[in-house]
């Protein structure tokens, strides 16, 4: 018989018997047809339009990641696509929660538009949480309503309810948006997965977490959080700040790879270039798991659990989407092949993005120019000494602490400048409310200067923080001025930006120009004082109100672990 490629002389991954086998491969079709033994014949049977010699490499399944956002990247799909297939990865399930909370599910299907004809099978959550608390503690552009979701789960390409974030809502109220949509989901398609967010919930409150039928979770997890979860019944889905020795030692030790696979969350556009999921396998090898394991839960534990049977293997009928590697314990990827064509062979040309977003998309910033007397925070005293509640920032998680510390009051003002503590200022930049937020920030983050941007989760407000006023006027209207994005200041002037003209969280430069404005802003940050593993992603989370323990909307300070505002002043 006639088939389209032949690949000889490989060690073959089997996902099945966890093991690699010598042989060779039939495709046909865009589908493996066959994959034989060392020693068996049967080139007579074959009539391969191309044969590839595999030389004894190692062929593995294509990598797939099925916990992340495009955005987190700032980039498009398109450019998205272009940048993670050289690592690899060649199915994606995106939770597009981020252009959500912008433009609502006008922002979900202008991205599955500008989705078709990429190389990479992007798929897609339905945001579950948008805005990701409620409308009391955070404003959005758009929000996700129960209309939206019976819309979308009739499209092909959703596979999944993305992380539910309001633990208080689906526990405490059974008329919630949340739970109405989890309702919609079970009467109208069962089988759909429903992802989870719960950090550092345990006990009874994990419990009833899971009953409503939200059974994975991908925050940061410690080992015995990982053991109460499985032995629950949840899927873990390992990111990187997950990866600690403690956690990978108590994973295989426990032989849980049935339970858990690895996954990327955000990965900023200067980091994509240098890798992606790939990363993960190679560091999980680094930490003494087996190289067949780590090759196991970044391919066939996150197909079965987003249920997609036609992937996540080497074996008749799936979709031939492969890798080959030379160097199997440091995972260099020679080649990477999708749908049985090579798509990456040592080297990529990146282009440009072809599909654009609608015009409404490059005018989401609605807000006028700011002045200095804009951050001038008024105390409830007119001189004197106040507590004020302070975030305190960690060079290792985008968790905070909350503390309480003394500032001075003169003329009924807080003096902030002449602090330790940086001023954070959020504004709602939808047009909607003018709400405007003060808080304090200390700890691992920048020591003079200020930052701003668009980019701030989940509700994409305009926040800034900084040392002085004059710096932070700057950095503000340098982000209104381009529509969104991110910019660093000092003494007066631009050290560094990035303009995310979409909805002020996407950029359509060419992926290779914007990682480097977003390596810059990195570095700058760095310049400042900010001290952290991602400062980018440190930054941006400080108004994630589902993140612990304290942060930041346009409403105000927020207590997460409460879920309420709280005031600036004990």
């Amino acid at each position: 018989m006639e088939i389209d490629l032949l690949i000889k002389n490989v060690q073959v991954y089997n996902a099945y018997i966890k093991k690699f086998i010598h042989g060779d491969v039939a495709v046909l079709n865009q589908k493996f047809l066959y994959i034989s033994k060392i020693g068996e014949d049967h080139n007579q049977d074959f009539i391969p339009k191309k044969i590839i010699d595999g030389n004894g490499k190692y062929m593995i399944p294509g990598l797939i990641d099925i916990h992340m956002h495009i955005e987190s990247s700032m980039t498009t799909p398109f450019q998205f696509s272009q940048a993670v297939i050289p690592h690899g990865v060649t199915t994606v399930v995106a939770d597009p929660h981020e252009i959500a909370n912008v433009f609502g599910i006008e922002g979900i299907l202008a991205m599955l538009k500008s989705t078709k004809n990429n190389v990479v099978d992007i798929l897609y959550s339905i945001p579950s949480s948008v805005p990701s608390t409620t409308k009391l503690l955070e404003t959005t552009g758009g929000s996700i309503e129960v209309e939206d979701v019976s819309e979308l789960i009739k499209i092909r390409e959703i596979c999944c309810l993305g992380e539910v974030m309001n633990f208080k809502g689906l526990i405490n109220d059974d008329k919630s948006l949340i739970n109405r949509i989890i309702k919609k989901i079970k009467d109208e398609r069962p089988n759909l997965r429903i992802e989870g967010h719960c950090p550092k919930i345990t006990g009874l409150d994990l419990a009833k977490f899971i009953y409503q039928g939200v059974d994975a979770d991908h925050t940061q997890q410690t080992p015995s959080s990982i053991k109460e979860k499985i032995e629950n019944g949840m899927f873990l889905e390992i990111q990187h700040k997950s990866m600690t020795q403690e956690n990978i030692k108590y994973l295989v030790e426990n032989n849980l790879y049935e339970h858990f696979c690895l996954v990327t969350d955000d990965v900023m556009a200067d980091r994509l270039m240098d890798g992606h999921l790939n990363l993960l396998v190679r560091k999980a090898i680094q930490m003494g798991m087996p190289i067949e394991m780590a090759i196991y839960v970044s391919t066939y534990t996150p197909a079965r659990r987003m249920l997609l049977h036609d992937r996540g293997s080497i074996a008749p009928g799936k979709i031939a989407d492969f890798i080959l590697l030379s160097n199997i314990n440091n995972f260099e990827i020679d080649k990477v092949y999708k749908n049985g064509k090579l798509e990456y062979d040592g080297e990529q040309q990146y282009k440009e993005s072809e599909i654009g977003f609608p015009p409404e998309f490059y005018k989401s910033v609605k807000l006028d120019y700011v002045s200095q007397s804009d951050f001038q925070v008024s105390a409830p005293i007119e001189k004197g000494r106040i507590d004020c509640r302070t975030m305190k920032v960690t060079p290792h998680t985008t968790f905070t602490i909350e503390e309480k510390n003394t500032l001075e009051v003169k003329d009924g003002k807080l003096q902030w400048q002449s602090s330790p503590y940086c001023l954070i200022t959020v504004f709602e930049r939808y047009g909607k409310n003018n709400n405007k937020a003060y808080g304090l920030v200390g700890g691992s983050v920048i020591k003079e200067g200020a930052i701003a941007t668009t980019y701030a989760h989940d509700h994409h407000n305009l926040m800034v923080m900084g040392k002085n006023s004059e710096d932070m006027t700057i950095a503000v209207n340098w982000i209104i001025e381009n529509g969104g994005g991110y910019c660093v200041v000092k003494d007066g002037k631009v050290l560094a930006g990035v303009e995310l003209s979409v909805g002020g969280i996407i950029s359509e430069e060419r992926i290779d120009i914007l990682a480097g404005k977003v390596k810059s802003v990195s570095e700058k940050m760095g310049i400042l004082g900010y001290e952290h593993d991602n400062r980018i992603m440190s930054f941006s989370t400080l108004s994630l109100p589902v993140s612990p323990s304290l942060k930041i909307s346009d409403r105000g300070l927020i207590d997460v672990v409460k879920q309420e505002v709280v005031d600036l002043f004990c």
